[in-house]
């Protein structure tokens, strides 16, 4: 009997518990909070499509180099290449324009698509994008050549623009998983 008795302690406990939880599951928003949610989303839908179209026209138009294109399949290579040479401003625009190129990425991606959250999906997302560009780049683009630091550095900017600004603007946006 005293194993089935029921103490009024722990029922008290067990009652509190569940109307915290309740309180923050229940919890009704503003009306205008849904739409300014939509409004959000619907910008950063306009703000890919127009990122999309400006990363095409700088990463997929042709160039005319004179010939000078040349590709790289051993990560680390091109890297190495501007490290090494005295003009740091050059390795800065090469390294840094990398980095920065598909960064928006880890910003509008997901807030647009919440299955998008987390580092590892988006470096997933991002690494197929950036292979696809540099593929396209090496294989169809005049005057470009494939090049596998690019892939590795344009991922590299779009998690640390995830962890740096997308994760809070995507759960401000659109709220905790």
């Amino acid at each position: 009997m005293p194993l089935l008795a029921r103490t009024p302690s722990s029922s008290k406990a067990k009652t509190k518990t569940r109307t915290k939880s309740r309180t923050k599951t229940d919890r009704k928003t503003s009306w205008y909070f849904t739409p300014l949610r939509v409004a959000a989303i619907l910008i950063a839908l306009g703000a890919l499509g127009v990122f999309s179209v400006w990363a095409y026209r700088l990463t997929l138009t042709p160039v005319h180099d004179h010939g000078q294109a040349v590709g790289n399949t051993q990560p680390g290579r091109t890297l190495r290449f501007y490290l090494d040479r005295p003009s740091i401003k050059e390795a800065v625009q090469q390294i840094g324009g990398n980095l920065a190129l598909l960064a928006p990425l880890g910003v509008l991606l997901p807030v647009v698509f919440t299955r998008l959250r987390g580092p590892l999906r988006l470096a997933l997302v991002s690494g197929v994008i950036s292979l696809t560009i540099e593929t396209l780049q090496g294989n169809l683009i005049t005057g470009r050549a494939f090049d596998s630091d690019d892939v590795i550095l344009n991922v590299v900017g779009v998690v640390l623009a995830y962890l740096l600004i997308g994760r809070k603007l995507s759960r401000l946006i659109r709220g905790p998983r």
